[in-house]
């Protein structure tokens, strides 16, 4: 558990000097900010966050149904969790697609260079979540057979991360999409 502290403190180093940028830009310029922002789909932003917020309960309880020595709950749970990633993951692709339709670019404006930059870094840690719990919910499942506590100790640590990366986007929404 000490190194996914480590790792997660490093993440929240990372994110947090690209929250700094984000608003010394902001501060520094707002109205580009304001025109930027004004592109944003906020619907759409909400209900990825509803979709984190779910994927955190159901990463928890698959958690959970391992303690309780239930892998078929573990796999159900951990299934929606996987579910709700690629849900935040297809949308966040038509909020892309949206805007590079729309001619809105990286290079349009430091609003959107920020916001690329931070909910990318974001959808890539969502990714990196993705690998790691899709293969404890198939080939990395076998570990239950012989070790179930270790396993069980590796769910939750995954379960650390998935969090961190759920925690990120409830700043990253207000930030970018309210603020």
């Amino acid at each position: 558990k000490l190194g996914i502290w480590l790792f997660l403190a490093s993440e929240i180093m990372l994110f947090g000097a690209l929250f700094s940028a984000y608003i010394v830009e902001r501060l520094g310029d707002p109205i580009p900010f304001l025109i930027g922002q004004s592109h944003l789909n906020v619907p759409l932003a909400t209900i990825n966050t509803a979709v984190l917020i779910a994927s955190s309960v159901t990463v928890v309880m698959s958690w959970v149904s391992l303690k309780l020595k239930d892998i078929y709950k573990f796999r159900l749970y951990m299934g929606l969790t996987l579910v709700c990633a690629f849900i935040f993951l297809i949308i966040k692709y038509f909020e892309y697609t949206a805007k590079f339709d729309h001619g809105l670019f990286p290079s349009s404006n430091n609003f959107l260079a920020v916001y690329f930059t931070l909910t990318g870094l974001h959808g890539l840690h969502v990714i990196g979540g993705i690998l790691v719990n899709g293969y404890f919910f198939g080939p990395g499942k076998s570990m239950w057979l012989t070790e179930p506590e270790r396993f069980t100790n590796r769910i939750e640590v995954a379960g650390l991360y998935w969090h961190f990366v759920d925690l990120v986007w409830i700043f990253l929404f207000p930030a970018l999409y309210l603020l």
